[in-house]
């Protein structure tokens, strides 16, 4: 099939067949990549705009009951420091996010089932909600939790939730996890978020080891199918203290990275209004990796804005970048990388998935 052809399917907003889109996923041509990330670009203006939003991340905790066989915070790292902020830091923290204009954060932490685990996340989005004036968006991204949990998170002012499904084949997903993770929970779980009432996000690694440009076509085929809003994307990165290092032979960096951008690209081509965020594995990979990412079509950054002291104990892969940097730093850093690539940043907007908000009306 002639890549040209694509190229004008692309430029003309004609959909693209699972055919095209695997060669859109395979293309190492450059020439070729610098289009499909142009044209990837052109429709994020057009569907999106000229802005990228900031989601101030709190990672708050590493203590997980989840043994994923590629996570560096998997229940079975015994050579890391386990830690849990208190309600206090985290609503200090997004009282920053708030003051600093960042108008959204992200809660994310180890996967926990627990009646005192839900209460404990419930009261801490109620008094961010009441220190903010309901005016800070809040995200969650904690997990597989019953439909009651949900309810009660959104009841209390969160309105956005992230579930990585990590990949879309069953197969591949319990290659990933240990036989006790359930593909059909998590699928489960995806749906009784959107029954809830949240804006819903998911995501998948690239570059997993057995993994097909096919399969990757089929999470994006799946985000269609299951009407998914937002999407939260990396390629995978090794973790040293992990089964899954093991059947890694020669990981190559800049090929996980182009194939991070390329995801992005493809996914904004073909589902168009989703938020896609640019993911800091991306930063991971190359020290351009999210400003890039934006250039591929994402709308999404997330500075972490948790106290440095936790961050070096909440790595889900090697080579973390900013583990050293304070919240200041972070936004001012980023703040210079985006405007460099002649976007705006919608400070103080939630930035809503117009996907999301195209269904509400």
């Amino acid at each position: 099939m002639d890549m040209k052809k694509i190229i004008d399917k692309i430029k003309n907003d004609l959909k693209l067949s699972a055919d095209e889109l695997r060669l859109l996923l395979e293309t190492e041509d450059e020439v070729v990549l610098e289009q499909i990330f142009a044209e990837a670009y052109r429709i994020k203006l057009k569907y999106i705009g000229n802005k990228v939003y900031f989601r101030g991340i709190i990672e708050f905790s590493n203590i997980c009951a989840k043994d994923c066989l590629y996570c560096g915070i998997r229940k079975g790292n015994k050579n890391i420091d386990r830690f849990k902020m208190t309600e206090d830091d985290i609503v200090k923290d997004a009282v920053w996010t708030y003051e600093n204009d960042y108008g959204s954060l992200v809660i994310q932490g180890g996967e926990i089932e627990s009646p005192e685990h839900a209460s404990f996340i419930e009261r801490v989005v109620k008094r961010i909600k009441t220190e903010t004036d309901g005016k800070l968006g809040i995200t969650l991204s904690l997990g597989e939790q019953t439909p009651e949990v949900y309810q009660r998170w959104f009841t209390a002012g969160a309105h956005r939730y992230l579930l990585r499904i990590e990949s879309s084949n069953e197969e591949l997903y319990k290659k990933l996890h240990p036989a006790d993770h359930n593909f059909a929970r998590r699928l489960d779980c995806l749906r009784e978020l959107k029954k809830t009432g949240y804006q819903t996000g998911t995501g998948v690694m690239m570059g997993l080891p057995g993994q097909t440009s096919e399969d990757m076509v089929n999470d994006i085929l799946f985000f269609e199918r299951e009407d998914m809003d937002m999407l939260g994307m990396g390629p995978y990165i090794v973790h040293n203290e992990t089964p899954l290092a093991k059947e890694v032979k020669d990981f190559d960096k800049e090929k996980q990275f182009m194939l991070g951008l390329k995801m992005i690209a493809a996914c904004r081509i073909y589902l168009k209004d989703v938020n896609i965020a640019a993911a800091t594995a991306l930063q991971a990979l190359n020290p351009q990796g999210r400003e890039l990412g934006v250039q591929a079509g994402a709308n999404i950054v997330m500075p972490n804005i948790t106290d440095t002291k936790y961050r070096a104990n909440y790595q889900l892969y090697d080579g973390k970048p900013c583990l050293d940097e304070n919240s200041s730093m972070c936004k001012g850093c980023l703040q210079r990388r985006i405007e460099k690539v002649n976007e705006t940043i919608g400070f103080g907007e939630w930035g809503d998935s117009p996907h999301f908000l195209k269904k509400k009306k």
